[in-house]
């Protein structure tokens, strides 16, 4: 069965940081491409990244690009979001995603 756990969202103020991690089991991760998505609340689930199972090809939505980097951890099974200057309208439940199934999530929220 696969199992994607969200950690590492929390409250934070316009233009800080926050690191996502994302733990997978059930699943041969290393083979595996991975995704970020989002929900805002009354919004559509929204794609954030894509990245490779090597780790080494990467996409961003517009919205983030240049701000939010993907990276992994295969011997770890993790997957990470870094997120840099955050905006107010980063706020979302940031979830991972690997072949239609999704972690609970995590909290960011971006605020003042």
């Amino acid at each position: 069965e696969v199992q994607l756990v969200e950690s590492g969202g929390g409250l934070v103020q316009p233009g800080e940081s926050l690191r996502l991690s994302c733990v997978a089991s059930g699943f041969t991760f290393f083979t595996s491409g991975m995704n970020w998505v989002r929900q805002a609340p009354g919004k559509e689930l929204e794609w954030v990244s894509t990245i490779n199972n090597r780790g080494d090809v990467r996409s961003y939505a517009g919205s983030v690009q240049g701000r939010f980097t993907a990276s992994r951890n295969n011997a770890q099974n993790t997957l990470y979001l870094q997120m840099n200057d955050l905006k107010p309208e980063d706020t979302a439940v940031y979830s991972c995603e690997y072949n239609g199934v999704r972690g609970q999530g995590t909290q960011v929220t971006v605020s003042t």
